[in-house]
């Protein structure tokens, strides 16, 4: 977990896709882990809902506030407040649910006709400052975005109206059904923000600005629910992937005392061996972590996540050697993902292996450009390697990708002076510079 400004480096497994300004702590929590468990719950519902699961991507905001939103039809965005705050993968599936039911309803695509596709690092950043600027940030903090509109228009493009809700409603419970999930999840979330109509906005949880709630929805969801039948029984599978992204995000989230506390009442035993090693390496205890995750390993051979994490714990313990040897039997293990491949990019920049790191980073972000640090790690590995206009583009990249448009048009116009014209990495900085420009 990486969050810069607010935890020391021993957090880096998260990378974190930060904004300028007021709205620094906003962005993305990246960490393949919790997305690979998050993936696992989310893929019944999603397919339910007649989308594919390899096309819509269900990502965490950092930010502990509760909600769930969709800004485009290809994300699902959780902040990890709510995520924690659920206690049960039925829950978690049914807001799940609900954001695919406003893509397969088509409510986002009516208010996209003056959005970018967010298929860029460009088009993301946008998406991601639109978040800042939902959450309460000031005009600063969303100027310079290319939707260049104001934090109350923000708002008013995340809100959905009373319509659209009961409309994703009455599909959320459809697609749960189908997927074999327990349709009273959606009402026990339902019930969580239950009387915040009556509150100010200033005082209402994100969620409940974006999502209107009235007693009459509340009752309309509890006879929908009712009418399909008795209670469905958990799936132990889901049972395990939810504890396991829980566990993840809170053994990086809170105290090193509070996950050794409650560590004990995990599911399994592999995933309270993982979150007894997240503390002991916050805690700088090299050894009883790495003794830790072999365990979970043990029990789990091969888990592609639990190698991420030796790798992580090695890295940031500055075993470099070791570290390239974790993550690569990670990458192995794991060819498509690109978090893990960043992370062995990572680990052979560190131990003095440029070209290699290159080979590893650039396979990342053709897969999912969506890693500040890996476009940072990247730019590095491609100046290390004489390519200093390259190293231009990925800089540019990671400039749109924090909605820092200003210094993302400034190295894109480095690399395009450099670039031969119509190459990929030319194509790549224009498609920045033109970004920038219809921002700035």
């Amino acid at each position: 977990m990486h969050r810069a400004h607010q935890f020391a480096a021993a957090l880096a497994a998260l990378a974190l896709v930060a904004l300028p300004g007021p709205a620094a702590a906003l962005g993305l929590l990246r960490d393949s882990d919790v997305e690979r468990s998050l993936s696992q719950l989310a893929a019944p519902v999603i397919q339910a809902a007649g989308l594919s699961p390899s096309q819509v991507r269900v990502l965490v905001v950092d930010d502990g506030s509760l909600n769930a939103f969709i800004v485009d039809n290809r994300h699902i965005f959780i902040n990890y407040g709510l995520i924690l705050k659920l206690d049960s993968p039925a829950q978690l599936q049914a807001v799940i649910a609900h954001e695919a039911a406003h893509i397969a309803n088509g409510h986002i695509t009516r208010r996209m006709t003056n959005m970018r596709a967010m298929t860029t690092a460009a088009g993301l950043g946008t998406a991601l400052a639109a978040m800042a600027a939902a959450a309460g940030a000031d005009g600063s903090a969303a100027a310079g975005v290319a939707m260049g509109a104001a934090s109350s228009a923000m708002r008013r493009f995340l809100t959905h109206t009373q319509a659209e809700e009961a409309s994703a409603d009455r599909s959320s419970i459809r697609y749960l059904v189908r997927a074999g999930v327990d349709p009273r999840g959606a009402v026990e979330v339902m019930k969580l923000f239950s009387g915040q109509e009556v509150l100010t906005t200033a005082r209402q949880d994100p969620y409940a600005r974006t999502h209107p709630l009235s007693r009459d929805r509340l009752r309309a969801l509890d006879s929908y629910a009712a009418a399909h039948g008795s209670k469905t029984a958990p799936d132990p599978a889901a049972i395990y992937w939810h504890d396991r992204a829980r566990g993840k995000l809170s053994a990086f989230l809170r105290a090193p005392k509070w996950t050794m506390r409650r560590a004990p009442d995990s599911v399994s035993q592999d995933i309270r061996l993982m979150r007894e090693a997240v503390a002991h390496h916050r805690r700088s205890d090299t050894g009883r972590a790495v003794r830790a995750i072999d365990a979970a390993l043990a029990l789990r051979p091969g888990d592609a996540g639990y190698m991420d994490l030796k790798g992580q714990i090695l890295l940031e313990s500055r075993n470099f050697a070791a570290a390239v040897q974790a993550y690569g039997a990670a990458a192995n293990a794991a060819p498509g993902d690109a978090l893990i491949l960043a992370g062995y990019g990572r680990a052979l920049l560190a131990a003095g292996r440029p070209g290699e790191a290159l080979t590893a980073l650039e396979r990342a972000r053709t897969i999912d450009f969506r890693n500040g640090r890996m476009l940072r790690d990247l730019a590095q590995a491609y100046a290390q390697t004489g390519q200093v206009a390259m190293a231009s583009v990925a800089t540019a990249e990671r400039y749109a990708l924090q909605g820092r448009m200003e210094d993302a048009k400034l190295h894109a116009e480095r690399a395009l002076a450099r670039l031969p014209r119509g190459s990929g990495g030319w194509q790549r900085a224009q498609d920045v510079f033109s970004a920038a420009e219809r921002a700035l």
